[in-house]
């Protein structure tokens, strides 16, 4: 799969690789604080997952990234300049944040030309963007009677129609089928190894987990956690289940590895290192009827931040003049 194809023309150049820096970055909408005093990195040549509940302030982070929602303190920069500083944005950064951005009565085809035609990108390039995401066959179609699916292809050409550096994609496999969201990891993984930095937004843990590298989690517009997932999921620790599980905790012990009783008389066990259990368990002479690794998957982290005191979700609630940004589901997203 290539991404990198002709018709772009020269790129513009990044100062700093591509690399996103939310830095104390604030946005209050009347009384309501949208996203409080927010610090965050994503670095290039990896995927990054934005995660937080409905309201947590996602989408509202992406807009002010790229300069369609002013701060009201802090800032939010790409290869270390604000969006509306870079020239030729559309070349440094491709954004889709709804899978709607576009008139329901033109072609998907036309729909990119136009936009290809605002971002002095040769025309040659829709035709292959549209190759790239699958839906060439549908290229002459009406936009407005595209699926949902249909539509964040589409949209995921459109940001790719400059060859940018810098992806941010929100809630992308909206509407996908396991097919399509199977194509989309598969298309993001790609893009990463091409040293493209990608902020993806996204409610879909499971699919997360398998998806990205790294994490970044808000609850009330505040930052919870961050890091890579291998560290997020903390210490290894492995279930055994044996013929005799009080003589097995002991030789264990004996080894030197803690084991603690677990549901059903197995063994919780504080190692990742399998093979070195089993080989206790034999030289014990004690027969082994279960052994595999456990590890905090990403849905349990994400249900214990964000809602641990102080992180339940405040933003919720039905929109009112006094928040214009609201959005989605009634409140700040």
């Amino acid at each position: 799969m290539s991404a990198t194809v002709s018709g772009t023309g020269p790129r513009e150049q990044v100062i700093g690789d591509g690399r996103i820096v939310v830095d104390r970055l604030t946005k209050s909408f009347g009384s309501l604080t949208a996203v409080d005093d927010l610090s965050f990195t994503v670095d290039p040549g990896r995927i990054t997952g934005f995660l937080g509940p409905n309201g947590a302030g996602k989408t509202t982070t992406l807009r002010m990234l790229l300069g369609l929602v002013r701060p009201t303190s802090g800032t939010a920069t790409i290869g270390g300049r604000r969006y509306a500083d870079i020239h030729r944005p559309q070349r440094v950064v491709g954004s889709a944040l709804e899978a709607t951005g576009f008139h329901p009565g033109r072609s998907g085809r036309n729909h990119l030309m136009v936009l290809a035609d605002t971002a002095g990108v040769d025309g040659r390039r829709v035709d292959e963007m549209l190759e790239l995401v699958g839906i060439p066959a549908a290229a002459n179609r009406r936009a407005g009677g595209y699926s949902m699916g249909m539509r964040q292809r589409l949209g995921l050409a459109a940001a790719m129609l400059g060859d940018p550096q810098v992806l941010l994609l929100d809630e992308p496999a909206n509407g996908l089928d396991p097919e399509g969201i199977r194509w989309l990891r598969g298309f993001l993984r790609h893009l990463s190894s091409e040293g493209k930095t990608i902020l993806v937004s996204s409610h879909m843990l499971q699919e997360v987990e398998q998806t990205v590298d790294d994490v970044v989690i808000i609850a009330n517009g505040r930052l919870v956690k961050q890091g890579s997932t291998a560290d997020l999921h903390g210490e290894q620790t492995a279930l055994v289940r044996s013929s005799d599980q009080a003589a097995l905790a002991g030789a264990l012990a004996r080894a030197g590895l803690a084991a603690t009783p677990a549901d059903g008389g197995a063994l919780h066990v504080v190692t990742g290192d399998l093979p070195r259990i089993g080989a206790v368990a034999l030289d014990a002479r004690i027969a082994v009827h279960e052994l595999r690794s456990v590890g905090a998957d990403l849905e349990a982290l994400f249900f214990e931040l964000t809602e641990a005191p102080g992180n339940t979700n405040r933003n919720l609630g039905d929109p009112s003049p006094d928040h214009p940004g609201t959005e989605r589901e009634g409140g700040i997203a």
